[in-house]
């Protein structure tokens, strides 16, 4: 889509190295690491220890490891001033990745390598996360669970998957309490609903915050079309979003912003969306029109209780708990 669209030749391309071991032990422990690369080199098979399936093929932690690789050269492209903003498109995604194990298709975590290498190598005090895949990031959670140098902000389908998490009350612990917020919100929900969530929630968190670089884990099975959600966004949504996250991050720290690609899982729409956003990020607009996409109606104002009430919940834990 990016090449037919000629949005490939306008924008920058930048180099892929894999991450070194080193960089993913930042995220990961050495058993864990250790485990992936027995089941590579065994010839492939699944990782996945509680839940779901999380294959690789043969030396599949080669492919794993590149791409970590493209999240550390969107962040290091970001941070070096080379780009203002990157898009590092990568399979396995990576959100569900914990410290100690694969989940839900992610190998390694990729957006949380990147980000502490902007925190460990780079030198950057405090970074945040904007996770609106349709599941949650428990990955990126978890990996953050107790460390206050980054703000982990997930929205995400309540009680999608990983079953039972994600909850309003799931905040961090130790010197991370309340720098983890979740935002679940209720099947069905559309545009209108992310966007108040951003606006009521999510903005006013960053604003408090103030993160020195914004990762995006960017999925786009909150898609309509997706056989994996139950949410409604369009490519219109998705424009939304982005320019929204990227005013923010042009608002507070220069600009710097890198999304990661994450789930998405209806063929015949998703790359239509992938568009919309990197049109959004790099300010070209291609002559390609999204055929599944409904008019754009605006922004709509008004929403169902039951999602207004949903959140209202995480505004309140943001009033309350948020560092």
């Amino acid at each position: 889509m990016l090449d037919r669209s000629g949005l490939t030749g306008r924008i920058t391309a930048l180099s892929c190295p894999p991450a070194t071991e080193q960089d993913v032990l930042r995220a990961h422990t050495e058993t864990y690491l250790n485990e992936v690369r027995q089941v590579s080199d065994a010839g492939g098979g699944n990782l996945a220890r509680r839940m779901g399936t999380t294959r690789i093929g043969d030396q599949g932690m080669d492919i794993a490891l590149l791409a970590a690789g493209g999240a550390l050269s969107a962040v290091k492209a970001v941070l070096a001033g080379e780009v203002k903003t990157a898009y590092a498109l990568i399979r396995p995604p990576g959100h569900h990745a914990g410290p100690d194990e694969a989940m839900g298709f992610c190998v390694f975590a990729n957006a949380a390598i990147a980000g502490l290498h902007a925190l460990e190598a780079a030198g950057l005090e405090r970074i945040a996360f904007v996770d609106w895949d349709v599941h949650h990031g428990n990955g990126t959670q978890a990996v953050f669970w107790r460390d206050p140098r980054a703000l982990t902000i997930s929205l995400h389908q309540d009680n999608c998957f990983p079953p039972e998490s994600g909850g309003t009350g799931e905040t961090g612990a130790g010197a991370g309490q309340g720098a983890c917020l979740n935002i679940p919100l209720p099947p069905g929900c559309g545009e209108a609903a992310y966007l108040a969530a951003f606006d009521r929630v999510v903005l006013p968190a960053l604003e408090r915050y103030q993160p020195q670089l914004i990762i995006v884990p960017c999925g786009f099975d909150a898609g309509f079309h997706d056989p994996l959600g139950r949410m409604m966004l369009t490519s219109h949504s998705f424009r939304k979003l982005t320019a929204r996250i990227k005013d923010a991050a042009n608002s507070l720290c220069d600009g710097k912003l890198v999304l990661t690609h994450e789930g998405g899982y209806s063929p015949h729409s998703v790359p239509f969306h992938c568009l919309a956003v990197l049109e959004e990020l790099s300010g070209i607009r291609t002559d390609v029109l999204d055929p599944y996409s409904p008019p754009d109606l605006g922004e709509p104002a008004d929403l169902p209780l039951h999602q207004a009430d949903a959140i209202a919940r995480a505004k309140a834990v943001l009033d309350n708990q948020l560092l």
